[in-house]
């Protein structure tokens, strides 16, 4: 498929105590079973993380900084459109253990047949703003967000060309929706690895 990918690995893990990214669900690191899932889908992966050394290992990788650090997920999401080789990025967040390669290739599928510059899920009114695919047009509203304080990823929505994708069609592939299950805290932690093993 002609979009790129990337996962987002700049929290700084505060809730959790340490790096989420390499705590172990189902017997792997989180961060390896997020790039077992979104390698298939693109022929340019790109990591986003200012910490580029804890992520030596995966080389099949291009790992790029944060162009403006401190900036938050919106930062991060520029970053990767930057860095992205294609005109679409479908951008995920490191620690979900659950992604599902079906529904994010429908997801990018839907971004490039129908050229949106957004293609994001929304369940129980929240926008899954690191579950979406963004397009190379997005980069100029986002840089104006950022030169304003804007850093709600959302903030540029209504400047540009967006697909919501309604709970209705992410569970044809996704029943339960664990795609969007993600680890913040202890708790959260422990509650992913109980429905790993459940599902083992």
């Amino acid at each position: 498929m002609r979009v790129s990918v990337a996962v987002l690995a700049g929290g700084q893990s505060r809730r959790m105590g340490r790096d989420k990214a390499f705590l172990s669900v189902g017997g792997k690191p989180v961060i390896q079973r997020v790039f077992e899932r979104v390698a298939p889908l693109s022929d340019d992966l790109i990591l986003v993380t200012n910490t580029p050394d804890k992520y030596a290992a995966y080389t099949d990788y291009r790992i790029v900084g944060d162009v403006h650090p401190g900036k938050g997920s919106l930062g991060g999401v520029y970053s990767a459109l930057i860095a992205a080789r294609h005109p679409h990025c479908l951008i995920v967040a490191c620690d979900m253990p659950f992604l599902n390669t079906r529904l994010l290739k429908y997801l990018a599928r839907l971004a490039r047949f129908w050229d949106y510059d957004v293609v994001v899920p929304v369940i129980s009114g929240r926008w899954e703003t690191m579950h979406a695919v963004y397009s190379k047009r997005c980069l100029d509203p986002i840089e104006e967000c950022l030169r304003r304080g804007k850093l709600r990823v959302c903030d540029f929505f209504e400047k540009v060309r967006l697909c919501v994708v309604e709970p209705d069609r992410l569970e044809r592939f996704d029943p339960f929706l664990r795609s969007f299950l993600n680890m913040n805290t202890p708790e959260e932690w422990r509650a992913l690895q109980h429905i790993a093993e459940a599902n083992a």
